[in-house]
């Protein structure tokens, strides 16, 4: 699907504003996260019943993750677009719907995929990938939508500040271990400016001791080179 000139032109122009994007660092994260989770399910040896539970236990956190972030968007992102570009999330609003119904359905099948016998695993498990793929496949597209139409509507009707309040909002209503998980996913798969823009808005918001947590957690996510380039960049000690 090719991107049009306009919509390019609408995306390098916001980018080279330095406007801030609600979407992009947690996006970066949550296709990591999908794809990841496809190519272990892919590589996954139906056989094995160690590796099946481990694996099935993969698909269950990742549509959790999948989940709370529909719930997020629904109830910060989606209502304030609306309240200034009325009608703009009436298609990807839908669309979560449909991925509350693919969530349990993935969830069902992946259960079943462990509870079936070892001689009939592999079919089950070839459904699961089959259905994986076409969720991750959608949720793809789903996030382009996000990015481009949604943030167009975001930028065109809010301040940078008044965006900034609704990230700090939704944040504040994410339980430790959930914000856990997405750190791990989202901390390694952006970029290093971005990295540390993150962690420099959190050490500006936050207490000393609750900072110095979270660069305790941001350390066992990155490898040597990028905790280096991380703590040069916010002026730390590593």
């Amino acid at each position: 699907m090719n991107l049009d000139a306009v919509e390019l032109d609408h995306i390098v122009a916001a980018e080279g504003a330095s406007r801030l994007n609600l979407y992009a660092d947690i996006h970066k994260g949550l296709r990591a996260l999908l794809t990841d989770t496809l190519l272990a399910v892919g590589r996954m040896d139906p056989q094995d019943a160690a590796q099946v539970a481990a694996t099935t236990t993969r698909v269950a956190r990742m549509l959790d993750q999948c989940a709370a972030h529909v719930v997020h968007e629904d109830r910060f992102v989606h209502p304030a677009i609306e309240a200034r570009a009325p009608g703009t999330t009436r298609t990807v609003g839908a669309e979560h719907r449909e991925h509350e119904q693919a969530i349990d359905a993935l969830r069902a099948l992946a259960a079943r995929v462990g509870t079936t016998p070892a001689p009939q695993r592999a079919g089950v498990a070839r459904v699961l990938y089959l259905q994986l793929s076409r969720f991750v496949a959608h949720n793809l597209e789903h996030m382009h939508t996000e990015e481009t139409v949604h943030n167009a509507a975001l930028w065109a009707h809010y301040t940078d500040a008044e965006l900034e309040g609704i990230h700090d909002a939704l944040v504040a209503t994410i339980p430790p271990e959930e914000m856990a998980q997405t750190m791990a996913w989202m901390l390694p798969s952006i970029s290093a400016p971005e990295r540390a823009a993150m962690l420099g808005g959190m050490r500006a918001k936050a207490p000393a001791p609750a900072f110095e947590a979270v660069m305790g957690l941001v350390r066992t996510l990155l490898d040597e080179a990028q905790w280096q380039d991380l703590n040069r960049r916010l002026g730390t000690s590593a």
